[in-house]
């Protein structure tokens, strides 16, 4: 192929911070994702992807024959879900 030549990193520069390795922290977008989040799912589209998403984790329930593995997985979803919806309030709010 026709690519440039790879640079790597010597030494042990590439686990220094961000901001040590010429990341400016002047034109980083702002720390809070909140905003994004509200805007990605704002309107009928937003709030469809969000109903989809309470649907199949939330207001799920799952069986008393229902192994420990899938508890878990359906959890960790439920944890997802429940963070992007309070970004989502967070971002509308703020």
């Amino acid at each position: 192929m026709a690519d440039g030549p790879m640079v790597e990193q010597g030494g042990w520069d590439w686990l220094e911070p961000p901001s040590a390795c010429g990341f400016d922290n002047a034109t980083a977008p702002e720390a809070d994702p909140a905003p994004s989040f509200a805007r990605c799912f704002a309107g009928n589209d937003g709030a469809r992807v969000l109903a989809v998403l309470r649907a199949m984790t939330l207001d799920r329930a799952l069986g008393p024959d229902a192994p420990e593995a899938a508890l878990r997985h359906l959890e960790g979803q439920r944890q997802l879900v429940a963070t992007i919806l309070a970004l989502v309030v967070r971002g509308r709010v703020g």
